[in-house]
């Protein structure tokens, strides 16, 4: 048995229904896909292990219902005897709902690690260059020791 769940796209709002089964087992959505996670369209397989997401592309995939009845934009915008409805629906980007994964039963972080970087270091000077002390006076001279005069 199937039930609708409904997804928001991160780019507009929109709102999308897919059917699903009963159990659940949902990461995030995302306007990017994870690295290394494998993406189907909603109209093939994706509750069996072959698939870690589904791609939508916002307003134009097959196989849900876009913008089902939210209570913010008012009646279902599929239903063509609505005003307003058709083709508006949805801004056309690429969205991506991620599932759960796991390596050896411990869930799988999307994103890596960050690593560390060494910069080459600058060859400049950390001070600023100028002249090192007054110039014209000669120290083993009798006179004043630099300064005015």
């Amino acid at each position: 048995m199937s039930y609708p769940v409904t997804y928001y796209c991160p780019h507009c709002g929109t709102l999308v229904e897919l059917p699903r089964d009963g159990y659940l087992a949902d990461k995030s959505v995302t306007p990017y896909p994870f690295e290394g996670w494998t993406y189907v369209s909603p109209t093939e397989p994706f509750e069996d292990d072959a698939a870690d997401g589904v791609r939508f592309v916002c307003g134009e995939s097959d196989g849900v219902d876009w913008d089902p009845h939210d209570g913010v934009r008012g009646p279902d915008l599929n239903d063509p005897d609505q005003p307003g409805s058709g083709d508006d629906t949805g801004c056309g980007e690429p969205f991506y709902l991620s599932f759960v994964r796991y390596d050896e039963g411990a869930e799988i972080e999307p994103h890596a690690e960050s690593e560390l970087v060494t910069i080459d270091p600058d060859p400049r000077p950390s001070g600023p260059r100028g002249p090192g002390g007054p110039s014209g006076v000669d120290p083993s001279d009798d006179g004043p020791n630099g300064g005015f005069w």
